[in-house]
């Protein structure tokens, strides 16, 4: 078994650029059949109110405090970012057109199509085609056809014009991209102005308890589980938590939102840090 360090790099050694897209694809190919149940298993279901809160704060107007008081954990502005917040609290904000990114198996546009109703249209974006051809399948069963469609695109290279979205939601898949970076640049590119991303994404647990025994999980029964129930050779149950282990921290991630041309950028952590939810505004 090899330790916590070695594993670690298990991330970086699938390679940068198109070499870690191929893998990464590989990988995911092999475990589309099993993806929702293994993500049900391996986070004891909290996947998905996660994914309830992301939808919660792009349907909503961004504002110091809005989670509820049990999740409410971590919120960072940067000076002067609060209050020029605080006006939009009293006005729903308007949200028509959604692009998911990286939406694998359509659970996060799934759930946007429910909240933002009948006028709200969602392009459900996935570079793997096995993944996306069981979220089309759920966008049917549902009988959403009409509000969602599924379309293969790469995260890095959006074939869509300026300024189109009202929002742009990615739930786990930062991590995955060849290029974090060009990525972000892309998703700022396709946002209309003041329109906002939201990036739910595994982080850093802020309690050095709660670090230590997530490491355990992560390395250790997590691999195991996941391997067992999809029966997967690609090893992409020791790549996944790698790749969050190697993927930006709370506030490396925020840095970077800016970096790229964000002006407004708060996160929020849940379960402890375990994942936050990143809100930024073009």
């Amino acid at each position: 078994m090899l330790t916590v360090e070695e594993q670690r790099q298990v991330a970086s050694a699938k390679g940068t650029g198109s070499e870690k897209e191929r893998a990464v694809q590989r990988m995911f190919s092999s475990i589309a059949r099993y993806y929702d149940l293994n993500n049900s298993l391996l986070s004891l279901g909290l996947h998905h109110s996660w994914k309830r809160k992301a939808v919660e704060l792009m349907a909503d107007p961004p504002h110091p405090d809005p989670l509820p008081p049990g999740e409410r954990e971590t919120l960072r502005l940067t000076p002067g970012e609060r209050d020029s917040l605080m006006p939009l609290q009293e006005a729903r904000w308007s949200v028509k057109l959604v692009l998911d990114v990286g939406a694998g198996t359509a659970d996060l546009a799934l759930l946007a199509a429910r909240r933002l109703g009948q006028k709200a249209r969602i392009v459900a974006a996935d570079l793997n085609g096995p993944m996306l051809t069981i979220g089309l399948g759920k966008v049917r069963r549902a009988g959403l056809q009409s509000h969602i469609v599924c379309v293969q695109a790469n995260a890095e290279r959006l074939c869509v014009s300026d300024s189109v979205f009202d929002a742009v939601t990615t739930g786990f898949c930062m991590r995955n991209v060849a290029d974090l970076s060009q990525a972000l640049q892309e998703i700022r590119r396709v946002l209309k102005p003041g329109g906002r991303l939201i990036c739910l994404e595994f982080s850093r647990p802020v309690a050095g308890w709660l670090s230590r025994l997530y490491d355990w999980y992560s390395f250790t029964l997590l691999p195991w589980i996941g391997t067992k129930v999809s029966g997967d050779t690609t090893g992409v149950y020791q790549y996944l938590p790698a790749s969050i282990r190697s993927f930006p921290d709370q506030e490396e991630l925020a840095r970077l939102l800016r970096e790229v041309g964000f002006e407004k950028v708060e996160y929020h952590n849940l379960s402890g840090g375990i994942v936050a939810i990143h809100v930024a505004i073009k």
